[in-house]
């Protein structure tokens, strides 16, 4: 079987946005402390229905989704502007953060 090629093909597609290198989560806490805790709660727990939950979210996903309301790909006026002047060191530090905040899930009897 030869299908490695195939495989390696679809992981580079998968992974062509991934950032180079994994964040620092104890930065994202202290700077998400500051900037993001309002809307989208210390743990992660949003504190508005307007605004998602991030706690537990993939990396990948948020560092992504980040890159995209920073360049304007994505839009919602409150994160366009709070993510204007973020770095990619910050970007890759929230995502880190988000991610490694574990949670759990109860399905309903």
């Amino acid at each position: 079987m030869r299908r490695l090629p195939g495989a390696l093909a679809i992981a580079g597609v998968v992974f062509a946005g991934a950032p180079a290198s994994a964040g620092d989560a104890a930065a994202g806490r202290a700077k998400a402390s500051q900037q993001c805790a309002v809307c989208h709660g210390a743990n992660g727990m949003s504190q508005h229905p307007e605004a998602p939950n991030l706690a537990g979210q993939v990396e990948m996903y948020l560092a992504k989704a980040l890159e995209e309301f920073r360049s304007g790909k994505r839009v919602n006026e409150m994160m366009t502007v709070v993510t204007k002047e973020l770095s990619d060191d910050d970007i890759a530090n929230f995502a880190a953060w988000y991610a490694s905040i574990e949670i759990s899930v109860q399905l309903p009897p």
